[in-house]
Order: C-alpha cells, then sequence, then structure tokens
C-alpha cells in the first residue's frame, strides 16, 4: 500500500506527532505505506483512514489461507474488516494460525451458525429503554455511543450492529440528549459504562462534551469508559485527550487485552498516559479458543497488564454470537486457567472469571471449587496445590 494520508484532508498540524514509534511498527511502515510520514502514521485519524478493510488491501500485506481468502471474498455484509496499520504491524503476516491475526481476519467457520447462537445472545436489546441506552442492572447503564470501531474483532458480541447503519454511523448529539434525558430522569442510575462501538474513536470535543453532560447529573457517581483503543490505536491517547479524561473525575477505563503481543512499546507508553492522568485502569479479556485458552499465555497476558498498572478485572467465556464457535472454549477451560492462576501468581493477576448469561441474565461469575465438604465442625478446603485444609466452622453446620 503506497497510499499518503495527506491526500484525504487538508494540511493542518499533526496531533500526537511525538507519540513512539517502535522499530518494528516503523519497518511496517517504510514497507507497506512508504508515502506515510511517521507523524501521519502517529496521527491516530489517519490510522482510522488508513484502516484495512477489504480483500485487495488485506491480500497486499497479509499472505492469505484459502480459508481467509474464501471467507474475505464472499464478505458483503454483517461485522465489516478493519484493521489499523498500527495493529497489523503486530500481526504474524505470513502465519494464519497467529493470534492477533486470527480474531481480526475473518475465515470461513464465520459465516455459520451453530445451536445455541444469536445475533443478540445477550437480549440487550430488549432492555434498550432508548435508542443506545441499555438499562439492565439496577443502578448502572450501558452507553452505546458509537457503533465506530478501530479495529473489528471477529467475535464481537455487538457484531449486528457496530460498522453497520450504511457504514460507520456517525455520533448523534439528538440520540445521545435522549439517552442523557433517560439518565436524569432515573436517579437510581449511578454509574454509566460508555461502550459502543469504542468510545475512544469520538473526536475530543464530542466525547469532552458527552462527558461534561454525564458528570453534570448529580446521581451520576462516576462514568466507565470500556475501549480496545490503547492496545489497537495507542496514538489515540494524546495529551490533550488525557486532559479531557482528567477533567471528568471520577473516570475509568476497561481495556480490551486479548494476548500478550499487544503489549508493545506504544501501547505500552498509551497506558502510561493514562495511568499518570490518574484514571483507574482494570481489563476485560475474552477467552478464545487457540488464542490465550491456557495458563501461560493468560499468566503472562495478566502480569504484562500488571506492569502497565491495568487491573485484571474480568475474563469472559466467549459469547454465543453468530459464528463464534471456532473461537469458543468449554467452560471447564476457564475454570482450569482460573486454578491455574490463584496461588501461582499475585493475587492481583487473578481475574474474575464469568460468562454474560444470554437472555440478558447478566454476569455470573464462576470459580474453582475450593470447598471439598464438611467434617463435623470443620469446612474442608482445598488449596492451590491440592491439598485439604481444616478451617473451625463450627456454626457453619447450623445453617
Amino acid at each position: 500500500m503506497k497510499t499518503g494520508c495527506s491526500i484525504y484532508r487538508k494540511p493542518r498540524p499533526i496531533e500526537g506527532a511525538e507519540f513512539p514509534l517502535s522499530d518494528a511498527a516503523d519497518q511496517f511502515r517504510r514497507r507497506f505505506f512508504p508515502n506515510v510520514t511517521t507523524a501521519e502514521w502517529n496521527d491516530w485519524r489517519c490510522q482510522m483512514r488508513l484502516r484495512i478493510r477489504s480483500l485487495v488491501q488485506v491480500e497486499q500485506v497479509f499472505q492469505l489461507s484459502d480459508d481467509e481468502r474464501a471467507a474475505l471474498s464472499q464478505h458483503t455484509t454483517g461485522l465489516p474488516v478493519g484493521i489499523t496499520p498500527y495493529y497489523a504491524s503486530i500481526m504474524g503476516l505470513d502465519d494464519p494460525s497467529e493470534p492477533l491475526r486470527r480474531t481480526h481476519i475473518p475465515v470461513e467457520q464465520e459465516y455459520l451458525k451453530n445451536p445455541g447462537e444469536a445475533n443478540d445472545p445477550l437480549s440487550e436489546d430488549q432492555d434498550t429503554s432508548t435508542p443506545g441506552l441499555v438499562h439492565r442492572y439496577p443502578d448502572r447503564v450501558l452507553f452505546l455511543t458509537t457503533g465506530t470501531c478501530s479495529t473489528y474483532c471477529r467475535y464481537c458480541t455487538r457484531s449486528r450492529m457496530v460498522g453497520q447503519a450504511g457504514g460507520e454511523y456517525q455520533f448523534s448529539t439528538r440520540q445521545a440528549e435522549q439517552a442523557l434525558a433517560y439518565i436524569e430522569a432515573h436517579p437510581e442510575i449511578r454509574d454509566v459504562l460508555l461502550s459502543g462501538g469504542d468510545p475512544l474513536t469520538l473526536g475530543d470535543e464530542k466525547l469532552d462534551w458527552l462527558l461534561g453532560r454525564l458528570r453534570s447529573i448529580p446521581h451520576v457517581e462516576f462514568v466507565r469508559i470500556g475501549s480496545k483503543v490503547p492496545v489497537v490505536m495507542p496514538m489515540r491517547i494524546t495529551p490533550k485527550l488525557t486532559a479531557i479524561l482528567r477533567r471528568h473525575h471520577p473516570l475509568w477505563l476497561s481495556v480490551h487485552a486479548t494476548h500478550p503481543a499487544e503489549f508493545t512499546p506504544e501501547a505500552t507508553e498509551a497506558l502510561a498516559r493514562l495511568a499518570d492522568a490518574g484514571i483507574p485502569l482494570g481489563s476485560q479479556t475474552v477467552l478464545l479458543k487457540g488464542i490465550n485458552d491456557d495458563v501461560g499465555t493468560m499468566k503472562t497476558l495478566m502480569h504484562a497488564l500488571l506492569k502497565c498498572r491495568v487491573r485484571p478485572y474480568y475474563v469472559y467465556q466467549c459469547d454465543p454470537i453468530t459464528g463464534s464457535a471456532h473461537f469458543r472454549t468449554p467452560v471447564s477451560k476457564g475454570l482450569e486457567i482460573i486454578e491455574g492462576l490463584r496461588g501461582h501468581t499475585s493475587g492481583y493477576a487473578v481475574p474474575t472469571f464469568v460468562i454474560d448469561a444470554p437472555g440478558g441474565g447478566g454476569k455470573i461469575p464462576l470459580s474453582p471449587n475450593s470447598v471439598v465438604g464438611r467434617d463435623g465442625a470443620d469446612l474442608l478446603l482445598k488449596n492451590h496445590k491440592g491439598e485439604i485444609f481444616r478451617y473451625p466452622d463450627p456454626h457453619g453446620s447450623e445453617g
């Protein structure tokens, strides 16, 4: 690809030009985007415009397998293909089995619907109070700010809606005002989660306006943002953005992290900027077959998060979205991984394993059973080595 970013817009100052550029990313840029300057590469809006989206563009960068090529050839509707040049630079260009590549380049199994799968398995639509606002739990709401993502994960829970509406629909102030009016009218709402799509694909002014409106509602105690941007388009985390986010504390950010390979110098810098802005960071990881479904990979990922001041929060069982069977593991695999982490690494590195229950049941935590049983007044417990210990619990048997 020899397209330069500057032909798409009028000349203007490049924001984030000072962002670090790793040797690997720079070699990729020189090979596939030789007309894109370093400053343009480090401009997140240029990364958005230059996303790899079609079969022609994908095969210019990746050596495709027959399966990938067939899937891309028949892809006309549904979840778009979109990979930022930066994120492509850390994928295996010649290896179809490379984990990050598998999460973003479709294969033919994506077009198969298996028993139990659905386009909206979590029944979010039935709990939608106004367009883009899901009110399922008593004290909190999910605010779908945009249908745009910088990259499109093939296992996406909202593949039915992201990137749709005639393309990637833009931020609608009118729709946002409807959602804000609902929140204002419901004083029980104390927690608002901004998701989408990816809220950090909104421009600075729109995001600043939305956060300001939410913080002006007295009963909204704090706001959360769910985003994959820090690891797929880290140059979006500019000094201006962090200054905006800092203005709207208390604000938390959940990072969607998939694999240790995402923790490049660029992603590390982006997360450091967020942490330095006083934003508490947590992580959400989807358990994916053949990608991160072993104790070693998951432990390395959790350690990488902690080193970047991100607290591992949730590991999700992959939702039964239509066409996702090739990503889903048995639930027992998730329990096995948690058991392999607990006691074998820092407690901070052990996330909660959850299933988001189909049909709108919400998040249900699962954990290995450490309670073996009772022996008279003693509770029998199993530790991380499989050893049995007694805990005096004389009143527990009265329950």
